[in-house]
């Protein structure tokens, strides 16, 4: 049974009410993999906005394996030290990670971002040396419209963590580049120019699944709805 674990930030965890894209992957996999799967991680909660805290169960739909490793305001930054204990006690063969927003708007430069890329790698692979990792890059957002120093950081960013995805692949332990969503639009796509809302979550699912289907076979083609 392969164990995916979803790793991300505030657009992964989501928040009170939603989805997430999560759910929208369980979905997909659910009716395309065809063989037993789980999401898996030490977490399980969305955030709650009134209380400013990861503590609501209130998804919009709470059937589905809601296990995650992500947290709102958590980028590479905090993820690389949680990383390898996560992998090791919940036995995860697949990671789908979405970070490099908050770490970008608060903690590091490109630079050190990633570096902690490459240092999240690192851990994974103590914790399961045939650990696979998906990677999403920094996707459009509010501030990168607005702000063109941030701008510039997250298109450095993307292209030293798509060096670094290059670097660190190997047979064993593939590292795979998901493409942005082609047609994101934080205007459509999202609730406040940053966190996706029904149609966003369904193409942060897609990126990831169509990524896994096509270098690594996994699931099919991704149908929203």
């Amino acid at each position: 049974m392969l164990r995916f674990m979803p790793v991300g930030d505030s657009m992964t965890i989501g928040s009170a009410g939603e989805h997430t894209w999560r759910y929208r992957m369980w979905q997909h996999l659910r009716d395309t993999h065809g063989a037993p799967f789980a999401l898996v991680g030490p977490r399980e909660t969305l955030y709650d906005k009134a209380t400013d805290a990861p503590t609501s169960y209130a998804y919009a739909d709470p059937d589905f394996p809601r296990a995650h490793l992500a947290g709102w305001g958590e980028g590479w930054l905090h993820m690389a030290p949680l990383i390898g204990e996560a992998v090791r006690g919940h036995r995860a063969d697949v990671l789908l990670v979405s970070l490099g927003l908050i770490d970008l708007g608060f903690y590091t430069n490109a630079e050190q971002t990633a570096e902690n890329v490459r240092a999240f790698v690192a851990e994974a692979r103590r914790a399961n040396p045939r650990i696979r990792v998906a990677v999403l890059p920094v996707i459009p957002n509010v501030r990168a419209e607005s702000d063109a120093p941030f701008a510039t950081e997250v298109t450095r960013f993307n292209e030293l963590l798509a060096k670094a995805i290059a670097d660190l692949d190997e047979p064993r332990s593939p590292l795979l580049p998901a493409s942005p969503p082609p047609s994101y639009d934080i205007n459509h796509d999202t609730y406040d120019g940053t966190h996706p809302n029904a149609s966003g979550e369904h193409k942060i699912a897609a990126a990831f699944a169509e990524a896994m289907h096509q270098a690594w076979d996994l699931g099919g083609p991704y149908k929203a709805g």
